[in-house]
């Protein structure tokens, strides 16, 4: 089983090969103070490589993902998923947050890669409740895990200390 690590810091700065990127369905570049961090660190090649992307592709589903190189952050590879807005709960917001863990794990693992590091993923501007998404977090990529053949570390990584508290205690660490 691979190791499930918990980190309170910027996730731009963190070494592993594939981080996660919250984007919308269009992958609309800085559409988020996370997503513009992440473009900022990379550098403008990742700005063109996503939208060489997105002019074939349109848009993506809730929850599924895109990976682009890296060029200046220090992992190898960015997973870009479509994160949903919350909405109250009764909008498909749970299944599809989960989709966005699922869909990166998965996509990192048939990259060959063998470890991801993940931001709490729809819990800024998207307003979804921080225990809720860590727990969704938790539980999906636990499940997650179990289909893949290289990944062996997942890192979460928490800027606020708000959702370092919230996972720090539903990993018991």
């Amino acid at each position: 089983m691979a190791e499930i690590e918990l980190v309170q810091g910027d996730i731009t700065k963190i070494k592993t090969d594939a981080i996660v990127n919250e984007t919308t369905a269009k992958v609309v570049i800085g559409g988020g103070s996370l997503d513009a961090a992440i473009h900022a660190a990379a550098g403008p090649l990742l700005l063109k490589e996503v939208r060489d992307i997105m002019e074939e592709k349109k848009t993506i589903a809730l929850g599924e993902c895109i990976v682009t190189d890296a060029y200046k952050l220090p992992c190898k590879k960015v997973m870009h998923t479509a994160g949903p807005v919350y909405m109250g709960g009764g909008w498909q917001e749970a299944e599809n947050l989960a989709g966005c863990y699922r869909s990166s794990i998965l996509a990192a693992d048939a990259a060959g890669l063998e470890s991801i590091a993940f931001p709490n993923l729809c819990t800024g501007a998207q307003t979804f409740p921080k225990k809720a998404a860590a727990e969704i977090a938790i539980q999906t990529v636990r499940h997650a895990l179990g289909e893949t053949r290289h990944i062996n570390k997942v890192i979460f990584v928490c800027f606020e200390a708000e959702n370092y508290a919230v996972y720090t205690e539903l990993l018991r660490l």
